[in-house]
């Protein structure tokens, strides 16, 4: 074992009678296992795992009565499991897990094996039909692992008769209807992993009676009602996780909800109350509270530009809003949502069947960091989520990974794109495998939208200007949250319309933390000495210039703009003498700006030498800001007449000049070098 072994397992080796253990594992034998391995009548342990070996397996397996241990387990097996292995009696563990291929129901056989008591597993193949009732029949088994197959129909009620099992993970299949409230009759029941199947009606009260009950998980499945309040009583539970169902009411406050994060209960829009940390809505005490209305942080700007139509104090309310926007609120929705290490990782075979293998048609888009596909999963066909899988050619890329699971994990906020799992496997080549699911866009990337690839523009293909500032209004909300509100504060590193994601109601959220960089305090040097080295951070033409001394622009500035300005004077001071800091992310925000209601690139190749679109902008005003405003915005509304033009002059002579004043063009030569490394616009 573990060597570099390759060619085929010999079918001679089945004169080898005396063999009692044989091991063929971590190598790179492929092709299949032979027929006369079934000779091998001594035989005690078999390993035949994480290697290359395919085709079926073999049925002269049953012929090895004394075998105690069978693991095969990561190959490319396939075909049915052999009712044949129901003859060895004498089988203590059984693991076929992670071929993939291995399909057709599970043999009743197995479930009558006598000494089966250490664990089954057979997961990640694609296993269908029910669980059958003799299952009850496994009753000194410890572990059941039936995970990644596609199972379907009702948990049977014999499993009760499984006494000593403590481990039960049937998560990824097609369950359905009530969960049977027999599983309180297993007493010893440590683990019960049901997540993404299809179960429905209300959480069984019984599970409160499994006195050993460590952890549980029932997300994404579609049960309703109430949360069980008898769950809290159970003292034993440290790990709950009830996400994505349609559950309602109030979330009890004791026992294992007393440490649970936002992500556990995230996907019931019904619930409320709960521990402080959930951040959800207190539960209504009277029917007077339900009918009060809550005013939105972005209600402002979307009145006063709604149809186009501006009141004379439009420019002092979108000025106020943003000022709002980036000053610290104790007002502010998201916080912190720390997700422990036991988040439940979706399996490599449900994402390649989701995305029908990787397919050219599900592809959504490529970047440097990996491509991105549409993924509709089997175990829930009414919902389609982004599959980000990751480059791994080169170390930087194994290293993104982490930097992304550990920056979205953490965070959670209504304009910032959700991360809902990951996936850190290998494929069914055997290479390892990393990929983020994320929630689905459907109206794409604002890179589109700015700069739509149609010859035909309409309103179907372009923004409208009101669009364009509650666009604005969420990203710039979202940088706030993680500036200001994630401990440690995440710097983004790459803000650029590409990553600006667009929701059915075209509201914004901000996505691919790829590069960004997670600050922790009182460790400035540390972070210098470990990302100084890398090179440019982010994209070409909204990286800042390399000059870090821009507080005296800033400064100046701050005597006309006030409370805007001295923000960004103290994020730049922050950031002074930090390879990444947050001042990056403001100059990014900028051109963003500039971009949003120019309509113009900051990598045009008109935008060269001294000219760039910073320049561009700072030119134009305030006279000509009409002029240099994106023309496509005009066909929503139409041209406007001269009483408006002149409110909607003051308004983008506004934004243009906030776009400006986050975007200091300092230091020109740096720029100007910085724009010559590359061309492309990198994702």
């Amino acid at each position: 074992m573990d060597n570099r072994i390759s060619g085929s397992i010999p079918a001679d080796i089945g004169n080898l009678v005396g063999l009692e253990v044989l091991g063929i594992a971590n190598t790179s034998i492929s092709g299949v296992i032979p027929e006369s391995i079934g000779k091998l009548e001594n035989l005690v342990e078999l390993g035949l795992y994480n290697n290359s070996l395919s085709g079926l397996i073999p049925s002269s397996l049953g012929n090895l009565s004394q075998l105690n241990r069978l693991y095969a387990y990561y190959g490319n097996l396939e075909g049915p499991i052999p009712a044949s292995l129901g003859a060895l009696e004498n089988l203590f563990v059984l693991d076929l897990s992670k071929n993939y291929h291995l399909n057709g129901s599970i043999p009743t056989e197995i479930f009558k094996l006598p000494s089966l008591s250490w664990y089954l597993d057979l997961s990640h193949n694609s296993l269908s039909g029910p669980l059958p009732i003799e299952v009850g029949g496994l009753a000194d088994l410890n572990r059941l692992t039936l995970s990644g197959n596609r199972l379907s129909g009702k948990i049977p009620d014999s499993i009760q008769n499984c006494l000593v099992l403590e481990w039960l993970s049937l998560d990824n299949n097609s369950f359905e209807g009530s969960v049977s409230p027999s599983l309180r009759n297993i007493k010893g029941l440590r683990v019960l992993n049901l997540t993404m199947n299809r179960f429905s009606g209300n959480i069984p009260d019984a599970l409160g009676n499994i006195g050993n009950l460590r952890e549980l998980y029932i997300a994404h499945n579609n049960f309703s009602g109430s949360i069980p309040s008898v769950l809290q009583n159970l003292t034993s539970l440290s790990e709950l996780d009830i996400s994505f169902n349609n559950l309602h009411g109030e979330v009890p406050d004791e026992g294992v909800f007393r440490n649970i994060t936002y992500l556990a209960v995230v996907g019931n829009v019904n619930l409320c109350g709960g521990a402080p940390q959930l951040h959800l809505a207190p539960c209504p005490t009277s029917p007077s509270s339900k009918n009060r209305i809550r005013m939105p942080k972005s209600l402002v700007v979307s009145l006063a530009t709604a149809g186009a139509i501006l009141l004379p104090l439009s420019v002092i309310l979108l000025l106020w809003i943003f000022c709002k926007k980036l000053e610290p609120s104790q007002k502010t929705l998201a916080h912190n949502a720390t997700v422990d290490d036991h988040y439940k990782r979706i399996p490599y075979h449900a994402l390649l069947r989701g995305t029908n293998g990787f397919s050219i048609a599900n592809l959504l888009g490529r970047g440097s960091y990996g491509a991105v596909y549409k993924c509709v999963l089997d175990t829930d066909e009414d919902r389609t989520f982004a599959v980000k899988v990751f480059n791994l050619g080169q170390s930087r890329y194994s290293k993104s990974f982490e930097v992304q699971c550990e920056a979205m994990r953490r965070i959670r906020h209504r304009c910032l794109i959700k991360i809902i799992t990951s996936c850190s496997s290998v494929n069914h080549q055997g290479q390892e495998f990393k990929a983020l699911v994320f929630e689905f866009m459907p109206n794409g990337n604002l890179d589109g939208w700015l700069h739509p690839k149609s010859q035909e523009l309409t309103t179907n293909n372009t923004l409208s200007l009101a669009q364009r500032l509650d666009i604005a209004a969420n990203i710039v909300d979202a940088i706030e949250y993680l500036h200001n509100y994630c401990q440690p504060l995440v710097i983004h590193c790459d803000l650029k319309p590409s990553n600006i994601l667009l929701a059915g109601d075209m509201s914004a959220r901000v996505g691919d933390f790829g590069i960004s960089r997670i600050l922790q305090e009182n460790t400035s040097e540390g972070m210098q000495s470990s990302y100084s080295s890398t090179g440019i951070r982010g994209s070409i033409g909204y990286v800042a210039p390399g000059d870090r001394n821009s507080s005296n622009f800033i400064l100046s500035f701050s005597l006309e703009y006030g409370m805007l300005t001295r923000k960004l004077c103290i994020i730049v001071e922050y950031g002074e003498g930090s390879a990444v800091s947050t001042a990056g992310d403001i100059y990014s925000l900028g051109i963003l700006l500039l971009e949003m209601f120019t309509g113009r690139s900051p990598t045009e190749a008109t935008f060269r030498d001294s000219l760039g679109l910073h320049k561009f902008a700072e030119d134009a005003l305030p006279d000509r800001s009409l002029e240099i405003a994106d023309p496509t915005m005009w066909l929503h509304n139409g041209q406007p007449d001269n009483s408006t033009s002149i409110r909607i002059q003051e308004l983008l002579v506004s934004v243009f000049r906030l776009g400006i004043s986050c975007s200091p063009q300092v230091y020109r030569g740096a720029w100007s070098r910085k724009r010559s490394l590359d061309s492309r616009n990198p994702e």
